[in-house]
């Protein structure tokens, strides 16, 4: 589940929350890069193959057209903020490659 905190034509901020053992899609997008930082939670990141745990407090970064993931690894919810830069912040700027969901 998402809440979007503020928006506009230039960003889009977003709380994102992640229930335990739970991941969101591996996905790109073609008109907005993303910047998450964690604010609680255990999580591992993928980020265009290259994995790594993160926790409360750090943050990662990627441009338009990479590839990413969110993965909670906790047995509590990861709870980060996404701050989306660009030119469209549509949530239809997802192609998924992989997705738990079957979207």
């Amino acid at each position: 589940r998402y809440e979007v905190l503020q928006e506009s034509d230039t960003h889009k901020v977003k709380c994102i929350w992640v229930n335990p053992g739970k991941r969101l899609s591996y996905q790109r997008h073609k008109f907005r890069a993303e910047h998450w930082f964690i604010v609680a939670g255990s999580a591992q990141v993928t980020v265009d193959g290259s994995v790594r745990k993160i926790g409360p407090g750090e943050s990662v970064q990627f441009g338009i057209g990479v590839l990413h993931r969110i993965e909670n690894i906790g047995t509590d919810e990861v709870i980060f903020v996404e701050v989306q830069t660009g030119t469209y912040f549509g949530e239809d700027d997802i192609e998924r490659v992989e997705d738990d969901f079957g979207r």
